[in-house]
């Protein structure tokens, strides 16, 4: 038979900053359990007032929020002073209540309430009919404790969030019940659960492409420092070169645990001691530190170690275990191995430049096509651009990718087979020079015709050729009129960037041109 959950209780004190001043938020995680649990959310009765408890006076505005069983969702019911509020939510209570003693509530979670005021009807039913309690708030819950409910779980709230909140609550219910529970992360309920094999939600280029604006920005700087009186910004280079590992290790915890605040806690620990393995290093150990949460955050939760200590051992522990390994074991492997790359590169430029832009020109556009791209030729890319700030194949992105892309679009605009065309083609040959990405633009183009595809992929040769015959280091995802900036190479940039364009609209054009006529003729 399904077990029912009745949720009650208030945004608290303390409560209130970590996450009880977004009441939707709050008890939609608590939601997405119970449902991960396959478990019944029997009825909500929440009081959200607009500041903490601990400041707040029979005047403060404040509303209740109840479950709606018709919409599938929490919803307010009723809005006032706080005073108002209580004495609304005692109708509520009282109704819950009767629930509880109809054998119609299984659990209850309790946070932050009042077992003597707005909650005492729930918690005198709980006790009477010995309904398993898991809840937070230490004095609220050491009351209910007193009156002989059977608390399964208590803990404060400092430390915690509302996703390792609620996946404690149903923790331990899932245990007392014997439930299998697979804790839910993630938006939508597609997403893994945490006891799901980690492995499947490590993705370097989810974590390099996030990652990217942190290179973007030291890309910046070093542009801004060759500025005459900004020179002193190459202090700050360096200081940016030294945080991306733990740029990289922040967003790698992230997305392999996804547990909120404490899997970047223990990313930015475990980065901070894998600075010296450089970027490699930084997502070893952010990596590791993902799993970790994930494995002593279970563990700790059956072990039944308060909310708190959960957080402060799965975040902790995690980021410093992970850290130290890549800082005694693995720092200088993952060093070398990012060096290994960079002279890979440096040697094959060096053999022959010209030779060197016009192979990874020719390739990058079926590399992105083929999606290999952003699993292999992204992190090359900011590899090279945490040595130098900017990068040969990030020169051969925005001249073979971006600019390529922007002349199609620019033909399509100028002399489409159709005059739908230019509607399509525009909002993509904006976002390419307005932004330095949005290449896919160019696919409805290239796709239709094959002359397109081939003067795309020759386009891009040409401009890589230039990159290699100028020697140019540079950077895509940024505007256009900017890129020639974070170059090492401003007037070579310029000519190669404005090389591919020109040759793909051009080509671009004829084919149109082609096109028509074929069409007319039949």
């Amino acid at each position: 038979m399904t077990k029912r959950i009745a949720v009650v209780g208030s945004s608290g004190g303390n409560l209130y900053n970590l996450g009880g001043k977004d009441p939707e938020k709050l008890l939609g995680e608590i939601i997405t359990q119970i449902e991960s649990a396959g478990i019944e959310l029997a009825a909500v009765q929440f009081i959200a007032a607009k500041s903490s408890m601990d400041s707040a006076g029979d005047s403060t505005d404040a509303a209740v929020y109840v479950w709606n069983e018709k919409v599938s969702q929490v919803v307010s019911v009723f809005e006032g002073p706080l005073e108002a509020c209580n004495r609304y939510a005692a109708s509520l209570d009282e109704e819950i209540a009767s629930q509880i003693r109809a054998g119609n509530v299984d659990g209850l979670i309790v946070m932050s309430a009042a077992p003597d005021g707005a909650n005492q009807q729930v918690v005198r039913a709980a006790v009477d009919q010995q309904v398993p309690i898991a809840g937070t708030g230490g004095t609220s819950m050491a009351q209910i404790a007193s009156k002989g409910a059977l608390v399964i779980l208590t803990s404060g709230t400092t430390g915690t969030t509302n996703r390792t909140r609620a996946i404690s609550f149903l923790t331990v219910f899932s245990k007392h019940w014997g439930i299998a529970y697979r804790p839910m992360i993630g938006d939508s309920k597609q997403a893994s659960g945490i006891s799901a094999s980690p492995w499947k939600r490590v993705q370097i280029r989810g974590i390099m492409m996030a990652s990217l604006p942190g290179f973007i920005a030291l890309a910046l700087i070093l542009a801004l420092s060759k500025i005459p009186g900004l020179s002193m910004l190459s202090e700050v280079f360096d200081v940016l070169i030294k945080a991306l590992p733990v740029v990289i290790a922040a967003v790698a915890a992230k997305q392999v645990s996804d547990m909120e605040e404490v899997s970047v806690v223990a990313g930015v620990l475990a980065g901070v001691l894998s600075i010296d393995g450089g970027i490699i290093g930084g997502m070893l150990g952010g990596i590791g530190a993902g799993l970790l949460v994930n494995l002593l955050f279970r563990k700790c939760i059956e072990w039944r170690f308060p909310t708190t200590t959960v957080n402060i051992i799965a975040g902790g522990i995690s980021g410093l275990v992970s850290g130290l390994i890549v800082y005694y074991l693995l720092a200088p492997i993952a060093l070398q191995a990012g060096e290994w790359v960079k002279v890979l590169i440096e040697g094959a430029v060096a053999y022959s430049p010209i030779l060197a832009g016009l192979i990874a020109g020719l390739l990058i556009w079926p590399a992105i096509i083929g999606g290999v791209y952003h699993a292999a030729i992204l992190p090359i890319v900011l590899l090279e651009m945490e040595k130098t700030g900017n990068s040969f194949l990030g020169a051969v992105d925005m001249v073979g990718l971006v600019m390529v892309s922007a002349g199609i679009t620019l033909a399509n605009i100028v002399a489409p087979r159709e005059k739908s065309e230019a509607t399509l083609a525009t909002p993509g040959f904006l976002i390419n020079m307005g932004f330095g990405t949005f290449v896919e633009a160019a696919y409805p183009f290239m796709f239709s015709n094959k002359l397109v595809f081939a003067g795309a992929v020759i386009s891009s040769g040409v401009a890589g050729m230039l990159v290699g015959l100028f020697d140019v280091r540079g950077t895509a995802y940024v505007p256009s009129i900017m890129a020639p900036l974070l170059s090492n190479n401003m007037v070579g940039f310029i000519l190669a960037m404005a090389s591919g364009l020109l040759c793909s609209f051009l080509i671009t054009l004829v084919a149109n041109k082609m096109a028509k006529k074929k069409g007319q003729a039949q």
